[in-house]
């Protein structure tokens, strides 16, 4: 018996409300802007985001949530979020949704 049986069996006229889900994100917000930028190297494309002063836990939460939600492959090195292929829109637009304040740089 678990406790979910237990509770019934005590108090059998309880009605469970159901509770909305909030985001499970607790990546934390700052106050400067994240720097999306767009370099080539050896030829390929690639987005670089940096700028974020939070934990760097959190910042590497971010890149997979980036690489997950854009189905692209990517890296996390020395502060830097680098991402295969030029997405500056698409991830500008994540970051946006998430509410961080994003600045694009690199034309």
């Amino acid at each position: 018996m678990d406790l979910e049986d237990q509770l019934k069996n005590l108090f059998p006229d309880h009605v469970q409300e159901d509770t909305p889900k909030e985001e499970d994100s607790d990546i934390w917000l700052q106050d400067d802007p994240i720097i999306c930028k767009y370099e080539k190297r050896k030829g390929k494309p690639i987005t670089i985001l940096e700028g974020y002063t939070g934990a760097t836990e959190d910042f590497k939460i971010l890149a997979k949530e980036i690489k997950t939600t854009l189905s692209v492959g990517g890296s996390f090195k020395d502060d830097k979020i680098i991402i295969q292929g030029d997405y500056r829109d698409k991830i500008m637009k994540i970051l946006k949704d998430k509410g961080f304040n994003v600045k694009r740089v690199g034309g």
